[in-house]
């Protein structure tokens, strides 16, 4: 037996993984949580972001940590001692996120995997009977998004993604205020994205190290030699893993535009840019613009990320009653009214809306979203309700980076199908819609 199939049997040895390769799952219903039971958690993926989350998640008494798992097991010890010494118990550690899954105890899993793993993760999940705190962005390609909203509805699973921007209760009444007939109609909305990022060099292909699952940490993308520069965060600008920064960050300057304006899909879709600054190993653009087309209403998309002067509103703002200075807050969001313009920071630092001689007409201080995004997904997982970013709603954002990404790549304007998500009469735009997948680590048709 070659070692292709040996993995592959390896892979299929739980129900699960067995459950996924043939398309037959059946329900697995989660437990119903008593008044007074910790919600059980187990975390996907622990470098950067996923540490970040254990150590929040870690931090409630209503929940118990009860696994870290990730396919690099060199960071596993390090980050169970972190978590012990928040909450007082080593959760366990393992490098195959399966045994979460097969672990009867456990209610939720939070997945901050790379966005190939997105999907695949999330879908697993949810056939184990398990509820789901994803990260942004949804999905690594148009269908596995909604292949993850029907897993989903059809396993009754609460499925949120990370864009905490849905809990600011500031976001909400910006919305308010632009209902309102003081602002006018709008018909234009503006998103950047746009602050410094360092290079990710040039770095050449090597022996795997050792404690390190690379063949699973590849799961559904192409198998390739080892190469730090495909691993860990420098994934992010390799199409195979991710869509670049657009969908890394931009995503959730372009879901609070997206919920600003009220809409689901465009008409239409174009993109410009390319690699203008960066000399590097990266695949995805540095410099990039978007724009998507509505019926009366433009939104369009600016990034850039070599401009040292724009910034993210800063973390020491984001919970104080200051306002970013507007021309340089890189990760802003613009809405025009027929009578006022509003500029809105995401992740804190509030929103002001300006007048048509341009004078400040209100101000709304906002705070930093993390810990009631949190709330919002423990409270769903007992109540059962829809959060408040429901994984349809992170879809419906996730598909304009998607969109933009398939423009950009095409280099024309797409016209968008919304009965399939795709697009009208192009075969070479609709090629992107879903990945070719690599066995065994593939998102079957009937999830």
């Amino acid at each position: 037996m070659n070692a292709k199939s040996m993995k592959r049997r390896q892979f299929l040895k739980t129900s699960i993984g067995t459950a996924l390769a043939t398309g037959t799952v059946s329900l697995i219903p989660g437990k119903v949580l008593g008044a007074n039971e910790r919600v059980v958690v187990g975390v996907m993926g622990v470098n950067g972001r996923g540490d970040a989350l254990a150590k929040w998640f870690a931090e409630r008494e209503d929940v118990e940590l009860a696994y870290l798992a990730d396919c690099d097991s060199r960071l596993l010890k390090s980050r169970g001692a972190s978590i012990e010494r928040i909450c007082g118990k080593r959760p366990q550690l393992v490098q195959d996120f399966r045994r979460m899954l097969d672990d009867k105890d456990v209610d939720a899993i939070v997945n901050a995997t790379p966005d190939h793993w997105h999907a695949l993760g999330t879908i697993l999940a949810c056939q184990a009977g398990k509820d789901v705190y994803v990260e942004k962005p949804a999905s690594h390609s148009i269908w596995e998004g909604r292949k993850m909203i029907e897993a989903a509805r059809k396993y009754n699973r609460v499925v949120q993604l990370g864009t905490q921007s849905r809990s600011g209760e500031y976001c909400r009444k910006a919305i308010e205020y632009i209902r309102s007939k003081d602002f006018g109609s709008v018909h234009f909305a503006r998103v950047l994205n746009s602050k410094p990022r360092s290079t990710i060099g040039r770095r050449p292909n090597r022996e795997t190290p050792k404690g390190v699952d690379y063949d699973m940490w590849l799961g559904p993308a192409k198998m390739r030699p080892f190469n730090e520069n495909h691993f860990h965060y420098a994934w992010h600008w390799f199409w195979e893993y991710s869509g670049g920064d657009i969908i890394n960050d931009g995503v959730h300057q372009i879901d609070i535009a997206r919920w600003l304006i009220d809409r689901k899909y465009p008409k239409s879709v174009s993109s410009a840019g390319g690699i203008h600054f960066f000399q590097d190993d990266q695949e995805t653009p540095d410099t990039h613009t978007v724009n998507w087309e509505y019926d009366g209403l433009t939104m369009a998309f600016e990034q850039t990320l070599w401009t040292p002067y724009m910034k993210k509103t800063p973390y020491k703002m984001r919970d104080t009653d200051n306002l970013p200075n507007w021309p340089f807050s890189g990760t802003r969001i613009e809405i025009y009214g027929s009578k006022q313009q509003m500029f809105l920071s995401r992740h804190g630092g509030g929103w002001e809306a300006f007048d048509a001689d341009g004078k400040s007409a209100f101000i709304q201080h906002g705070r930093f979203t993390n810990a009631e995004h949190i709330e919002d997904f423990i409270d769903c997982v007992r109540t059962r309700k829809r959060p408040v970013a429901d994984i349809e709603e992170g879809h419906l954002s996730t598909l304009l980076c998607h969109y933009g990404n398939i423009a950009y790549r095409t280099g024309r304007r797409l016209h968008i199908d919304p009965t399939t998500e795709g697009f009208v009469d192009d075969a070479e735009a609709n090629n992107y819609v879903k990945r070719t997948y690599r066995e065994p680590y593939v998102v079957p048709e009937a999830v």
